[in-house]
């Protein structure tokens, strides 16, 4: 096994050691149906709730209301933490409503940042690597501002790359990234958001971002994390970046997600990672029809370009560009349980996943928007107006 394979699999170990040890967090191991939720919570519309609370007290579960968020109820069952997948299932089920419409219901599930893996086509976590060149003229992107979700800023990105992050975004207390686990040895994705807008800001070098954090520096969030995200997006953002996503029980889509990107204002255009299983298994938002799924490209030693081994893909992705990129980090050290030796970074960083290629697409569609003078609509339709790379990976972005 190769050195890269190694700390692979030595990652993954690390994130099921964490998820593991979270009551907060249940794993539904079920093979091909994998996915995360918070344990003993059902999301139910407010439309459908009496109905589902008389089904639930007919079949004797025992629940309590908790808070809920756009519009959809939050269900407690306190003694049946770990069952909600099969009492969802039970509640999805024609027969349990002979003659009545299924309500919606759903768990509560866990979103993951896709610069690492779960459960699937092993990842490699960052390694260091040189300083960037400083950015090109920022003609490119002028005027426009992604929104970028997801672990949020570093509190030193201003100082760290004064060419490249201070003065192009507004920094707020709220969007910190605590990026390290201890002392200043990093979280398992601590960094992944500051790393994403440096990714966007080379392809669009006038571009600003606002930064929202829906993720903890371990890579992982909740729909309810990642609404509240969407919904408190500042005015004037343009294209909003989503380096994460969820799988759901049975493919079914994330209704909190689907109603916060609803909310958005029409010619707001948004953008999402397909994952990092090597799966043609949906991820959410990124498979919602009104979202630009990216997949990621490898490039390999002789310079041709192939289709990632771990870029998820099917015909609900849109675009794709390759996912190997070097961008803005943190100073501090990355060691896993199991490596003999820390390794030290000093503010740049070396990355491959769908994490990646996604900002590079929303700078494109940025740096589009000016060079054309288009709105982002038409800077998204433009990128997608070629062919398709290769089945199931979409329109090849530069």
């Amino acid at each position: 096994m190769s050195k890269s394979s190694d700390r692979a699999e030595l990652y993954l170990k690390a994130l099921d050691q964490l998820i593991a040890r979270d009551d907060r967090i249940r794993l539904h191991a079920e093979p091909g149906r994998e996915f995360l939720f918070r344990p003993g919570q059902l999301l139910v519309t407010a439309e459908d709730l009496q109905r589902v609370i008389a089904k639930l007290r007919e079949n004797g579960f025992r629940f309590e209301l908790g808070k809920g968020f756009l519009g959809l109820e939050r269900v407690i069952l306190p003694n049946n933490r770990d069952d909600i997948p099969r009492i969802v299932r039970l509640l999805r089920d024609p027969k349990t409503w002979p003659g009545e419409r299924i309500p919606l219901v759903q768990p509560h599930h866990l979103t993951v940042g896709h610069g690492g893996n779960m459960h699937g086509c092993p990842g490699d976590r960052p390694r260091p690597t040189d300083p960037l060149p400083k950015p090109g003229k920022p003609d490119k992107g002028k005027g426009v501002t992604i929104g970028v979700i997801d672990t949020g800023i570093s509190a030193t990105a201003a100082t760290d790359h004064p060419d490249w992050l201070a003065g192009w975004y507004t920094p707020q207390a709220d969007d910190v990234d605590t990026a390290y686990d201890h002392g200043d040895f990093f979280a398992l994705q601590g960094g992944h958001g500051t790393f994403v807008a440096g990714v966007a800001r080379q392809a669009a070098p006038g571009v600003r971002f606002d930064p929202e954090v829906a993720l903890d520096p371990n890579g992982l969030g909740d729909e309810e994390a990642l609404a509240t995200a969407i919904t408190g997006l500042a005015k004037g953002v343009q294209i909003v970046n989503m380096s994460l996503g969820c799988f759901t029980l049975d493919n079914v889509a994330s209704e909190p997600v689907r109603r916060a990107v609803n909310l958005l204002p029409k010619d707001v255009v948004v953008v999402a990672s397909a994952g990092n299983q090597g799966t043609e298994r949906p991820s959410w938002p990124g498979a919602l029809a009104n979202v630009v799924g990216v997949a990621a490209l490898a490039l390999n030693g002789d310079g041709t370009i192939v289709p990632a081994c771990y870029s998820n893909h099917g015909h609900w992705v849109d675009l794709c560009a390759v996912g190997n990129r070097s961008s803005t980090y943190l100073k501090g050290e990355w060691q896993l349980p199991g490596e003999p030796a820390p390794e030290a970074f000093d503010r740049y960083a070396y990355w491959a996943g769908t994490s990646f290629v996604t900002p590079h697409v929303a700078g494109t569609i940025a740096a589009l928007m000016t060079s054309n003078g288009i709105s982002a609509p038409q800077a998204r339709d433009l990128l997608l107006s070629g062919p398709e790379f290769h089945p199931g990976y979409g329109v090849q972005v530069p």
